[in-house]
């Protein structure tokens, strides 16, 4: 009789009675919510309700962007002395290169941005720049997973879908994981976005920007009683079918993803339908842009503004597909070992103005306090420039992991802030070494969530996104 009545007035009055937090938290995240004494709240009562990871893939040069080095300034144009290895051998003896842009400093913080980035820089006192991260791993591949899952192979769960099996969704209506492509799939593929041995449920949904709904096929094509009737008989057959198998997850994953789909198909178009935002909100983020990429970009982070604000837990902006590609690059992102001089401010531009944007309209509408912003590449470029011979207009950076700069904001975050430091070169990171592990420990404690308490069992072991690593950076949290 309790199977038939599914979700009839018995099943409505007993979801009054239970937690919403814990009817959409994992199973094992259940335990968690319950050893901390209470239903609702996490173990350490984190101030981020959402995350919103800014990827930008290739590469971004930390000595031109978040990291100045006066001393490159000093050598340019002399050979390095420090032993480092990039992708393509030793840089010992290569030449050193300056940054091509100032910097300067800005708010009352005085933090140091280069023109690179001169929107983001008003918004210095809001972040928290990391200048001693690392991957370790020179090749975009290995390192672009290892800062999506915290390890450098492919298989393994997605920090958002980890992010998702902890905390649910607060939207019954969206999923608790999405991505807001802009055309362009970063290194690895969408295997960065999956959900591994997590339940397929958390993978994340890709929304395309390009796409005026955001999601291809999302409309029906029959009318709404013969759309209800259709759902119905689905329904039962389900619920039919999950009995027989005796509650297969793999296949209750698979239903609940579909009756989610059947929900996007009403709040989706809402999400997608910007029409409703102030001129001076376009204005703010760019979106009536001339340029076509810097207007995707911006309609990306607006739509990102609009799923956390709607209860998204994780939100990853990708980077839009570029018109271009530098000499020799098969990947047109911020991957420059040739032409940075050209390349990397064309990227700034279509970036800055646009996440300068979110964090602005995050912090007017009280909603930077309960979301945490996360910018970062896979790891920075070679303080010398690739090959051999003079620094010209045409010279690029090779790879960098040993050492190179993100940052954060909201969420928790000390704004104004420089953690870590890499030498005077910016070749390794000497002060505070970070890691992914350590990124991704501080980003769950700033939801939360301890990273030693989220765990699943798979292959006869617990698994975590910070494996048996991971420390979080308490000089970084307000």
């Amino acid at each position: 009789m309790l199977a038939r009545c599914s979700m009839g007035f018995g099943g409505m009055a007993l979801s009054g009675l239970l937690s919403p937090s814990m009817l959409l938290a994992e199973p094992s995240m259940r335990g968690v919510l319950e050893r901390s004494g209470s239903a609702v709240i996490p173990p350490n009562a984190g101030k981020a309700k959402s995350v919103i990871f800014l990827f930008m893939p290739g590469g971004v040069s930390h000595v031109e962007s978040f990291d100045p080095k006066p001393v490159l300034t000093r050598d340019h144009g002399k050979p390095c002395p420090i032993d480092v290895v990039s992708l393509t051998g030793s840089g010992k003896g290569s030449t050193c290169m300056k940054s091509f842009w100032e910097f300067r400093r800005y708010g009352k913080s005085g933090l140091e941005v280069s023109d690179l980035f001169p929107h983001i820089g008003h918004c210095a006192d809001d972040l928290a720049v990391i200048r001693s991260m690392t991957t370790g791993i020179p090749a975009h591949g290995p390192s672009t997973y290892a800062m999506h899952t915290g390890m450098p192979i492919a298989g393994h769960p997605s920090m958002g879908a980890w992010f998702s099996y902890g905390l649910g969704s607060c939207n019954a209506n969206l999923p608790s994981f999405v991505v807001v492509n802009g055309g362009n799939m970063p290194a690895g593929g969408a295997v960065n976005y999956a959900s591994g041995f997590l339940p397929a449920s958390h993978q994340a949904t890709m929304l395309e920007i390009q796409t005026d709904s955001l999601v291809e096929n999302l409309q029906p094509r029959d009318s709404s009683a013969l759309q209800r009737t259709k759902l119905e008989l689905l329904r039962r057959h389900d619920e039919e079918r999950l009995r027989a198998s005796g509650g297969d997850s793999l296949l209750e994953a698979s239903i609940r993803s579909m009756e989610l789909a059947s929900a996007m198909q009403l709040s989706v178009p809402e999400v997608a339908d910007l029409k409703g935002e102030t001129p001076a909100t376009h204005r703010l983020y760019g979106t009536d842009s001339t340029y076509k990429l810097k207007a995707i970009y911006a309609r990306q982070c607006l739509v990102a503004r609009r799923l956390v604000e709607r209860g998204v837990r994780f939100v990853e902006v990708g980077f839009p597909v570029t018109d271009w590609s530098a000499p020799g690059n098969a990947n047109p992102t911020w991957d420059q070992h040739g032409d940075i001089l050209k390349y990397h401010p064309l990227n700034a531009f279509i970036v800055d103005q646009a996440i300068a944007g979110l964090l602005k309209d995050l912090k007017a509408r009280g909603l930077l306090e309960d979301t945490l912003v996360v910018w970062a590449g896979e790891f920075g470029r070679t303080p010398f420039q690739q090959g051999t011979g003079g620094v010209t207009e045409k010279s690029g950076r090779d790879h960098h992991p040993q050492g190179f700069s993100i940052w954060m904001a909201g969420g928790g975050v000390k704004g104004g802030t420089v953690y870590g430091a890499t030498d005077e070169y910016g070749c390794y990171a000497v002060d505070k070494k970070t890691d992914v592990h350590d990124l991704h420990a501080t980003m769950l404690h700033l939801t939360g969530v301890h990273h030693k308490e989220l765990t699943f069992r798979h292959g006869g072991r617990d698994y975590r996104l910070t494996d048996v690593h991971g420390n979080v950076l308490q000089e970084i949290l307000a």
